[in-house]
């Protein structure tokens, strides 16, 4: 390959990279020349569904922005059983945590759709947390609400049944994805019983006796993994 060539395909790459970059909501305060500054730090991925990203005890290195598809995070006890802490999904960051204390990872990340996602190293996000205050504040107020999310979390798996916390859980994502549809909220996010089971601390066979149950009390409408709401406010009753 020739010296031009090789430059244009560089060109190119950075090209792509800076487009990822200036997609990212959280990197919106950063000036157009810092984000060009970016582009030899980042590394762009792709990474297929179902490929792992990082496991318990690997080193909180990088941080993660989501440019495209869907990853969640987990945890998984060494019998196998999982608990699923968050989806995350296009613009979003996750491994966050290792920016605020360096620590070692203690929960899964795994792509459930394929997905593009770009890694900047921690400490050079750290450097533009401390260089531009509205950054700083925007990702600890990102930072807080997601502590606010899992303390309501563990509120549900500790003192809630299996239908008030998947009610819980519909409304939940009926709020983040949900699309007004003749019938009701369409949940626009396809999502298996075992999924949600794994977000509640249940089992795949009461999720499915649940909803069956959800169905027939005319709360929700199913068509495969695509969940209608039809009354909102029945749910938030069994809640």
């Amino acid at each position: 390959m020739s010296v031009r060539k090789k430059s244009q395909d560089r060109a190119q790459d950075d090209k792509r990279v800076l487009w990822h970059l200036r997609k990212i909501p959280l990197l919106s305060s950063v000036s157009p020349a810092k984000l060009q500054e970016l582009i030899a730090q980042v590394d762009l991925r792709e990474i297929p569904r179902r490929q792992v990203i990082y496991l318990p005890g690997d080193p909180g290195e990088q941080v993660y922005f989501i440019n495209g598809g869907r990853v969640k995070t987990s945890k998984v006890t060494r019998d196998g059983k999982e608990l699923t802490l968050a989806y995350r999904g296009a613009g979003q960051i996750f491994g966050e945590l290792a920016v605020i204390d360096g620590s070692p990872r203690e929960e899964m990340a795994e792509a459930m759709k394929n997905a593009i996602i770009t890694e900047l190293p921690v400490e050079v996000f750290r450097e533009l947390l401390l260089a531009d205050a509205k950054l700083c504040f925007q990702f600890m107020s990102e930072v807080g609400k997601r502590r606010k999310q899992l303390e309501t979390k563990i509120e549900h798996l500790v003192f809630k049944d299996v239908q008030a916390k998947l009610a819980a859980l519909l409304l939940e994502l009926a709020e983040e994805y949900g699309q007004e549809t003749e019938d009701g909220v369409q949940i626009g996010l396809k999502i298996t019983h075992q999924e949600m089971a794994n977000l509640i601390g249940s089992t795949r066979e009461t999720i499915s006796l649940t909803l069956a149950q959800f169905k027939k009390k005319k709360l929700l409408n199913m068509n495969g993994r695509t969940v209608v709401l039809l009354d909102q406010e029945g749910l938030r009753a069994v809640t």
